[in-house]
């Protein structure tokens, strides 16, 4: 037994540390407040109430991870303490522990049914461990206690649209954004939700909202360009260009260029891109398309080499020099990027056409004439103009031949 003296002393240390704890906190000193109930608790470890507040002053300091422990040990002492539950609850949900907050918050709606609070975060719970439906009649329980509740409407929002009823939560989001314009941004979420439903026009018209934000009007202008309607997309990649030129932005504004037929507007486009990147395979290509169709075709050959050396393995490239080797007349180069088609084992009907044009131009009359016959085996009527124009070489070659 302890001497009465001591112990009176004992007693009275314990009190003045939880005295002077309570005090620290009320002050906001919270890392004295911690010393103070940390020696409060060695005296006493069996009081929930000192584990209570060193949880609270540990929260307060933004340290969850000595908190919680620190409510847990309260609510093994004194089971249902509703701030406790409370506090623990939330401390679980910001530590992106939903599944383990729900049952505490769960006893504190049972004992405060109809508190605003509670009700919120057992929904945030809810929704944050997978169980939609759920969440769904929390958020409207919430909705029913404060019906202005821009967390609750857009809450609920996110637990519909969970549950694939994008147009169930449509106007919660919209009541979210009109309660509080800092939740306008939960539209850009419920455009992009109709853009995966493939309701186009109700996300366009979100879009159309947001003029200032380059990513919007980035999406409005692809879905315009999707929608048919380059004219209106250019508008919406020249603002998304002009607040945010990225590649990407100016890659899709060049795509809203050509898609408008205004490939001079294009070009100087693609071009800053390639300067910035010119291993840019993508926009090589496009850029030597661009060229091609413009019949400038030595400048669209150098592209599409180019485009070989960034990807060698790339069939499309090799055809495309090939091509246009072809009609710029340089048939030993177009013969050797045909042969890399071949040896690729992308060969169609086209590149073989081409490989008798180029055989026959540099009178290569018997491989040519191969060339030509093979080509109609393997066309066979898919290509009615050129079959006509290789029937009429075969004629005139095998007359040759037999000389």
């Amino acid at each position: 037994m302890w001497p009465t003296t001591v112990l009176v002393l004992f007693l009275a240390l314990q009190s003045n540390y939880y005295e002077l704890g309570l005090k620290a906190l009320d002050e906001k000193r919270y890392q004295e407040a911690v010393d103070n109930f940390i020696n409060a608790i060695a005296a006493e470890p069996k009081d929930y109430s000192l584990h209570f507040n060193l949880a609270l002053a540990y929260s307060l300091m933004g340290k969850a991870a000595e908190a919680i422990p620190e409510y847990r040990k309260s609510l093994e002492m004194k089971p249902g303490l509703y701030q406790a539950e409370l506090n623990l609850g939330i401390l679980l949900l910001r530590e992106k522990q939903g599944a383990d907050a729900v049952p505490y918050l769960t006893d504190a709606v049972s004992q405060k049914a109809k508190e605003f609070r509670p009700n919120l975060y057992l929904a945030s719970a809810l929704l944050a461990s997978g169980e939609f439906a759920k969440a769904e009649q929390a958020y409207k329980t919430v909705l029913e206690i404060d019906p202005k509740s821009p967390d609750a409407e857009l809450g609920l929002a996110h637990a519909l649209a969970k549950q694939d009823r994008v147009a169930d939560a449509a106007p919660h989001f919209q009541n979210a954004a009109a309660m509080n314009p800092n939740y306008r941004d939960g539209l850009l979420e419920l455009a992009s939700l109709y853009e995966a439903a493939k309701q186009a026009p109700e996300a366009i018209a979100i879009y159309k909202q947001f003029p200032d934000n380059p990513g919007a009007q980035e999406r409005l202008g692809a879905l315009l360009l999707a929608s048919g309607q380059p004219a209106d997309a250019i508008a919406r990649f020249q603002a998304a260009v002009a607040a945010s030129p990225t590649p990407a932005n100016r890659a899709a504004l060049a795509t809203a260029y050509l898609k408008n037929k205004e490939p001079d507007k294009a070009l100087p486009v693609i071009e800053k891109v390639l300067a910035a990147d010119p291993n840019d395979f993508e926009l090589r290509m496009l850029h030597g398309r661009i060229l091609r169709d413009q019949r400038k075709f030595p400048q669209a050959s150098q592209d599409f080499l180019s485009a070989t050396k960034i990807k060698p393995d790339s069939a499309e490239a090799w055809s495309e020099l090939a091509s246009v080797l072809v009609v710029g007349d340089d048939y030993l180069a177009a013969l050797a990027a045909l042969d890399k088609v071949a040896a690729l084992h992308a060969e169609k009907a086209g590149h073989v056409f081409f490989r008798a044009i180029v055989l026959d131009k540099i009178h290569q009359q018997k491989p040519a004439l191969e060339s030509y016959q093979r080509f109609l085996a393997m066309s066979n009527g898919q290509n009615p103009n050129e079959e006509f124009q290789a029937r009429q070489r075969i004629k005139i070659l095998e007359r040759e031949l037999r000389r």
